[in-house]
């Protein structure tokens, strides 16, 4: 009998504190048009000084689990995906261990930067269908805001925080009525891994070396990200569908990583997709790398967006290159 990996609940936690367009133009040079006009963004939210990617995704986890009727005790594994750990070690995964109390659950960190989460699943799918573990914790969560040059108008309009979680299953079709993942796909190009970087902080250029030249803010060429962002979505989008027999014309909800509202208006034209079935919450939180797609699938499902038997596709872009996409049926 065919087995599925089934999502058995999510959740998402973002920071209470709101940083709008037009507090933004008191701090650089730009205004509330500009911004929307090129990113659709309008409002993000950011983390205050004491809190930490884990202290996000620890709620986040314990969302999930609520969600999914479970408790700690019954995962086996917990994956998080983030670009910015509290620290380069422990990892946030052995925090949330701690935190939430699952002590028998083995747990680890991955970098794909904004193409972490759906990085995260794939491996979390794989480990599953080994028969290696039954149950698994996947969470997506960055803090940006803490990564981000507060002088720089290219990239402080761009980012904000939070962290989405959900708790993935391996059980047949008859055992279970919940939505189930039909297909993955991954890629990547590490030819191009300076269009999109945080130089400074890590082996490389350690602290504020070289006269402070290399600080660990984001730094980003734009106009090439946009470029192979539409390019590579659309590709891990169709290798995903057909993977699992599908088109385009199948989808009901597509969940794009949300980085620039243009990028996502592109993407949906070239695919043939009506906006009315791309879910957007970028203009609430602008881009939240790796916490992107788990959070705006936790938000459909819970404003009833999504009704059994969906085809829900999520697919992602970030530096590295990295990109990625899952198909799943709901």
């Amino acid at each position: 009998m065919t087995e599925f990996i089934h999502i058995k609940g999510t959740g998402s936690s973002l920071p209470e504190k709101v940083l709008t367009n037009s507090d933004l133009s008191k701090m650089v040079d730009t205004s509330d048009e500009w911004i929307r006009t090129r990113t659709g963004i309008q409002e993000r939210r950011l983390a205050d000084k004491e809190l930490a990617t884990s202290d996000l995704s620890i709620l986040a986890c314990k969302r999930a689990l609520q969600n999914a009727n479970l408790t700690p005790g019954q995962i086996d594994i917990i994956i998080v995906a983030t670009c910015t750990p509290d620290h380069f070690f422990p990892s946030v995964a052995c925090l949330i261990q701690k935190e939430i109390g699952a002590p028998q659950a083995a747990a680890f960190d991955l970098s794909a930067a904004c193409s972490g989460f759906i990085y995260a699943l794939t491996v979390a799918k794989g480990l599953l269908e080994s028969n290696l573990h039954r149950r698994a914790l996947v969470v997506g969560a960055d803090v940006l805001s803490k990564f981000t040059d507060w002088t720089d108008r290219s990239t402080c309009v761009l980012f904000g925080d939070g962290a989405g979680a959900l708790v993935l299953e391996k059980g047949t079709g008859l055992e279970s009525s919940s939505p189930k993942i039909l297909s993955v796909d991954v890629g990547a190009d590490g030819s191009l891994t300076d269009i999109l970087t945080i130089p400074g902080g890590g082996s490389r250029h350690p602290h504020l070396s070289n006269g402070g030249k290399h600080k660990p803010y984001i730094k980003m060429d734009g106009k090439e990200v946009y470029r192979h962002a539409v390019t590579r979505m659309i590709e891990t989008a169709k290798k995903a569908l057909a993977k699992a027999g599908k088109s385009s014309k199948d989808i009901a909800l597509l969940i794009p990583h949300q980085a620039n509202l243009r990028i996502i208006e592109s993407i949906a034209k070239r695919m043939g997709i009506p906006m009315e079935k791309v879910f957007l919450n970028i203009h609430k939180y602008g881009n939240m790398s790796s916490a992107t797609t788990i959070v705006a699938l936790d938000e459909a499902s819970r404003e009833g967006r999504l009704k059994s038997g969906d085809l829900v596709e999520l697919i992602a872009f970030g530096a590295g290159l990295t990109w990625g996409a899952t198909l799943i049926q709901w």
